[in-house]
């Protein structure tokens, strides 16, 4: 019997939990779980989907794309407006790195903990 997965959560390493959790809760929109607390937070998508935060004593944040401190993982949104999205994005806290692989295609920042992420085109 073959069984599938569902992809249930994502959790991120960084130093402040709530932080991180309320610079996601304001690009995404999702509602910060009612348990969060300053060693773990998260959000919660409507159809379950959970995105975590947990705190890690000494957390060296990515250097991306400088591969010393490895980005660990990234996340994709999908966004109407790729321009529009990183202007809000920025605003919110994130960063743009100089370096820019994929050229109009998509745009790489990262979050306030040093976190790699995409905005990518909303396929319609």
């Amino acid at each position: 019997m073959r069984s599938t997965l569902t992809l249930a959560a994502i959790t991120l390493d960084c130093a402040d939990p709530l932080e991180l959790a309320a610079f996601y809760q304001r690009a995404t929109g999702l509602a910060l779980h009612p348990k969060s607390d300053d060693e773990f937070a998260g959000l919660t998508r409507d159809d379950g989907l959970f995105i975590g935060f947990q705190r890690v004593n000494d957390h060296q944040p990515p250097r991306w794309p400088d591969q010393s401190v490895p980005q660990q993982l990234h996340l994709d949104f999908a966004v109407e407006d790729i321009g529009a999205a990183e202007a809000v994005l920025l605003e919110l806290g994130a960063a743009k790195p100089e370096h820019q692989p994929g050229g109009d295609r998509f745009r790489v920042l990262t979050d306030p903990a040093g976190h790699p992420f995409c905005i990518v085109p909303s396929r319609h």
